[in-house]
This record gives structure tokens, C-alpha cells and sequence, in this order.
């Protein structure tokens, strides 16, 4: 939910404005910083507040463990490649996909025209053009003489896709993460575990030997400081770019229960941006002429309040169990997980947006806090 700008269609939001941040939180970097790690963004941040500067030693299009200033600093390092955002579908952004349409394998609730081929086809080129810019930072560790020593993470986000991104389908929420750790890690194994990225945080601390702070919501899952296999995965949607939504989703190794706390909006939420996706527009253009069927109808139609999934027997997540009597206890079992998940993290569900700012800016002022002491 981006909070610093305010979208040009939508001149009612309570934007712009930064995140308030409680004065005990700290960007975790600091604490890296603080045992003596150098630590770089290249470059996306996000955050929808004004990080501290004692929060980065460098960030900018040029930062890279190469700059620091002893070559025997331990290093914190992170690159963002962004070929494979949403706006590289933009058939201007990467015109010739080097993959063949006719081989894109099409999940069942897009329709197979050559438009969506052609779509899939350019988010694989791009996944290919990020792993090239990937395997270049690999190299450059092994001419440094680091990659022997050094943990390397590689993840995604949600993807470009319709039903993906924005959305709490497992199409959009269940990423791919690599881990490199030499020595400790053996190559090719695949671990089942439930992993979120609000635990990558305090997985970066636990391997660097650094306490982890009692408020960090993650648990780690590598290091001294490795925390129990969790037992669900949690996920969210509020607003995103000028439209409002509630959903809320927990999701154990098979199965998925997600509650739609305004069911009465549209799957498919008027988003200018998103809109200019070659499948959504294409999906617009079938739905109007009456040439979409089965699956390919789910963005269209009504929401249910609940959705369950069986993940293994139905990946796609098309068949809704929720009202199947044989799942009851599932069902019970998820809505009763997620329920206890959103009193423990105090979630302001029926708060708008608008009285949260408010809450927040008391006197219609920013909060300030103290600014931060480095310490040399």
C-alpha cells in the first residue's frame, strides 16, 4: 500500500503521508551495522517511511560490498532487479520474448489465445534476464574470494500475473527462495518448510549471531537462533495503488482458507495500472464478447465470504471447499488460526485509512522521534 504519493484517480485518499513507526523499531541493518557489518541497498526501498540514515552504509544504484572500505568487513548486501516487475509485461518494455508461446503451460482460469501465450512467454524472458543479472553477482563473489564464506538468498515477489499479484492465491504469495550456504546447506536440497519473508529478517540476524529483537513478528530458519518449523503462513490486502479491499488468508502445508471480509466488491477492482496488463485486457475483451467459460470466469464472478482450497489436489485453487461438508473441520481449524493470528498482531481491520492517519498525526503534524546517534 503505497503511502508517500498520492494516486492522480483517486484525490480522497489520505495521501500522502509516512508510516509512523513505534520509537522502539529499528530497520534491521542497524543491528548488523552495529557488530560491524557494511550494509548496502541497491537501491528499491519502499518502506513508506524515511528510513534513518543509520540505516544503510551506502544505498544507491552503485552500491556493492565492493565499496567497502576494509575488504575483510563482513558484508550485508541487497540487489533489487526489477526486469521482472509488472511493468515488463509491457510489450514496449520487452518486445521479443526469447521463449516459445506455443510451450507456456497456461493455468486453468486464463484463456488460451495467442495474446496470453505471448504475455507468459515475455515473464519467462524476463525470469531469464533477472537469473543472468543473478549469476553476474555470483561471479563477482567468486572473484572476490567470498563465495566460500558468504549466505546467499535469492527470492521473488508475487509476480506480474493477474490472480497473482494483489492476490492471496498461492499463484501470488507462494514465491521461489533459493539459499546458498556452503558447507552447511548441501546443493539441491528441498526443504517443505513454511517460511514467510517477514522471516528472512530475523534469519539474516541469527546467522550473523545477533540477538533478535522481542518485537520482530518473523521467526528465523537458519542459524544459532533458528526458531520451531512454523505451522501456517499468514497474508493480507487492504489497499493497493487507489483501491480499497479486506481480504485476509492463512494457509498450512495443503490447505489454504481465506476470508473475504468484503465480499460484496468485484474480483477484479478498477486499477488503471494493472489494467494495462496484456491478460487483463485481454480477459476484458473475452469477457465482453461472452467467450470465457469455467475457470476462466472466477475474476468476474461474485466472492464468497470463505474459500478453502486443497493445494495439493487443486494447485490452481479453483475448487472452492468451503462449503463442503468432508472439510468442516479443516475449515474450523483455519478460520479459528487466522482469527487468533489477527487479535495477536492487533489487526485494524474496521479502521479506515483515513482514521488511522489521524490516530497517527494526532495534531495533523508528523510525530518526530529523536534523530539517531551513529556511533563510529
Amino acid at each position: 500500500m503505497r503511502t508517500t504519493h498520492t494516486h492522480p484517480a483517486a484525490p480522497e485518499l489520505p495521501t500522502p503521508y509516512s508510516a509512523v513507526v513505534p520509537h522502539y523499531v529499528r530497520c534491521f541493518t542497524e543491528y548488523l551495522r552495529a557488530v560491524g557489518y557494511y550494509c548496502t541497498n541497491n537501491v528499491k526501498t519502499d518502506y513508506q517511511f524515511e528510513p534513518p540514515f543509520t540505516a544503510w552504509d551506502e544505498l544507491s544504484r552503485q552500491a556493492h560490498w565492493r565499496n567497502r572500505p576494509d575488504p575483510d568487513q563482513p558484508f550485508f548486501a541487497v540487489f533489487n532487479p526489477t526486469r521482472t516487475h509488472e511493468s515488463g509485461m509491457w510489450q514496449e518494455n520487452c518486445p521479443e520474448p526469447t521463449f516459445d508461446p506455443a510451450d507456456m503451460v497456461l493455468p486453468p482460469y486464463f484463456p488460451d489465445t495467442p495474446k496470453v501465450r505471448e504475455a507468459m512467454a515475455r515473464m519467462y524472458t524476463n525470469i531469464e534476464r533477472s537469473d543472468a543479472e543473478l549469476g553476474e553477482l555470483l561471479a563477482q563473489l567468486e572473484e572476490d574470494g567470498l563465495a566460500g564464506n558468504t549466505v546467499v538468498f535469492h527470492w521473488s515477489d508475487h509476480g506480474p500475473l493477474p490472480r497473482g499479484k494483489r492476490w492471496p492465491y498461492d499463484s501470488g504469495v507462494h514465491v521461489p527462495m533459493i539459499v546458498r550456504w556452503p558447507g552447511r546447506i548441501e546443493p539441491g536440497t528441498v526443504s517443505d518448510r513454511l517460511v514467510s519473508t517477514i522471516d528472512l529478517g530475523p534469519t539474516v540476524l541469527s546467522l550473523a549471531g545477533v540477538d533478535i529483537p522481542a518485537h520482530m513478528q518473523g521467526t528465523a530458519f537458519l542459524g544459532e537462533r533458528a526458531g520451531p518449523p512454523r505451522q501456517y503462513v499468514y497474508m493480507s490486502r487492504d489497499r493497493y495503488d487507489e483501491s480499497y479491499d479486506m481480504v485476509r488468508a492463512v494457509r498450512d502445508r495443503r490447505y489454504k482458507y481465506i476470508l473475504n471480509c468484503r465480499p460484496e466488491l468485484p474480483y477484479l477492482l478498477w486499477i488503471p495500472y494493472r489494467n494495462r496488463h496484456p491478460i487483463v485486457q485481454e480477459m476484458w475483451r473475452l469477457y465482453a464478447a461472452g467467450e470465457l467459460e469455467g475457470p476462466q470466469l472466477l475474476m468476474f464472478g461474485p466472492r464468497p465470504v470463505e474459500e478453502l482450497y486443497d493445494t495439493q489436489a487443486d494447485p490452481y485453487e479453483v475448487n472452492n471447499l468451503a462449503r463442503d461438508p468432508s472439510c468442516e473441520d479443516v475449515r474450523e481449524r483455519l478460520r479459528g488460526a487466522l482469527a487468533a493470528w489477527r487479535r495477536e498482531v492487533g489487526d485494524w481491520d474496521e479502521v479506515p485509512e483515513s482514521e488511522m492517519v489521524r490516530r497517527w498525526y494526532p495534531d495533523g503534524e508528523q510525530p518526530q522521534t529523536s534523530a539517531p546517534v551513529p556511533v563510529p
